[in-house]
């Protein structure tokens, strides 16, 4: 029987086991949040592999002689189907998700195998969500055709007892047979493996998905948002900021030592940024506050906020990879964002006003908050806003940063009880 050409063999072997990597993870990314960042670009740089891959079979299927088809009528006629609808796949799947990428609200950079840049489509953003829909479409419809087209094989090859098998083999060898098609099964299994081991659950403490901004927080709003570009509003437990005492010091008295205040689950720490006219919003699921402060004594206020920034989210995965990222929070190296005040001001009724240093990025520069108190007795509910500059601290340094604000909106709200 007939063969294919070599070059056509190592051609349709590698794209079927670089598709069957894709199918693998290509599942899995919409859940890894921004643990799947780095399996995103790789993705990425797969698919394009995968595009051009095709394009040289297609040069080679009208290069090089193929074999005759073996089967003629509806069934020749449904198997010429099936490749041809093969063929659109494995290009539209690839250049559907480059016109994704291209079209996404903040611009990331892709890196093909870390090495060399991939340039976005010049599109237009009302194209993000028609992409989008196909790629997942077509992702679907690449699946059944691959179905079709296997069982179609096995059926002229193990059934009809045609050899059909061996025209995609370089040698008539059941040792090719094994190893060529266990080439699929490798590249799925090996997608699955460099998976991330599913996230740990969040501590109680923590805010898991920034929620809309209380009456009292837009009050005060907050602008820490210049980071993505991201309107979503935070959620912060790990805040703690005092309230009134319960008995207040009577004047000329000596003031003693303030409370110290513990923050309530249910919090949120939100960030958002302008972005070319939209905004980007996001907010922290992790963090932690030390508060000290009697409301009738605010000089005496003593405030320490940790914020966790490999917690950061925008609620899409690749985008909070980015976060992650030397251009923006450069998490591996400075992991955390600090907030220290001593002593603050009132600035109303129930206002405050509080002077410090924001430490961010291995860079310290002064910053300063504002918030209300409302509530009675042991509990208060804390809101509170700042507007951060980001370029001091090199946040959004590079190309994908280019077309946020200067400055970002952050808002808080929480509840604190004293202790």
């Amino acid at each position: 029987m007939q063969r294919y050409s070599r070059i056509a063999i190592f051609l349709h072997w590698a794209i079927a086991a670089l598709l069957a990597f894709q199918i693998a993870v290509g599942w899995a990314l919409e859940d890894l949040g921004a643990r799947g960042f780095a399996v995103f670009q790789l993705h990425k740089s797969i698919g394009i592999s995968i595009l051009g891959l095709t394009l040289a079979r297609i040069v080679v299927r009208y290069w090089k002689p193929r074999p005759a088809p073996v089967e003629g009528g509806w069934q020749g006629a449904l198997a010429k189907a099936v490749h041809a609808g093969l063929y659109l796949f494995m290009l539209g799947a690839p250049l559907t998700g480059w016109a994704l990428v291209s079209t996404a609200k903040v611009k990331v950079p892709t890196l093909i195998f870390g090495t060399v840049p991939l340039p976005h489509l010049p599109l237009p953003m009302s194209a993000n969500d028609p992409a989008s829909a196909a790629h997942a479409v077509l992702a679907w419809i690449g699946i059944a055709l691959l179905a079709l087209h296997v069982a179609g094989a096995l059926r002229h090859h193990f059934l009809m007892r045609d050899g059909l098998l061996w025209r995609m083999m370089p040698a008539r060898s059941p040792l090719w047979l094994v190893a060529l098609p266990t080439l699929i099964a490798v590249g799925f299994l090996l997608g699955r493996a460099i998976l991330p081991a599913s996230a740990p659950k969040a501590m109680p403490q923590a805010m898991a998905v920034p929620s809309a901004p209380t009456a009292a927080e837009e009050e005060a709003p907050a602008t820490v948002a210049n980071v993505l570009g991201a309107d979503v509003p935070g959620n912060t437990d790990n805040a703690a900021v005092p309230s009134e005492a319960d008995n207040a010091v009577a004047a000329g008295e000596p003031v003693g030592p303030p409370s110290s205040w513990a923050v309530q689950p249910g919090g949120t720490i939100g960030f958002s940024v302008g972005n070319g006219g939209e905004t980007i919003s996001g907010g922290f699921s992790r963090w932690t506050a030390k508060i000290a402060m009697d409301p009738d004594h605010p000089d005496s206020a003593d405030i320490r906020v940790e914020i966790d920034l490999a917690s950061a989210s925008v609620g899409d995965s690749y985008k909070d990879g980015m976060l992650a990222g030397d251009e923006f929070f450069g998490v591996a190296a400075h992991p955390k964002a600090v907030f220290t005040a001593k002593g603050a001001e009132r600035t109303g009724a129930n206002g405050y006003r509080a002077s410090g240093t924001l430490t961010l990025k291995g860079v310290s520069k002064p910053q300063s908050i504002r918030f209300s108190l409302s509530g009675t007795g042991k509990t208060r509910r804390v809101s509170g806003s700042a507007t951060i500059a980001r370029a001091p601290f090199g946040v959004g340094n590079g190309e994908s940063g280019a077309g946020l604000d200067p400055k970002v909106a952050v808002h808080f709200g929480f509840s604190a009880k004293a202790e």
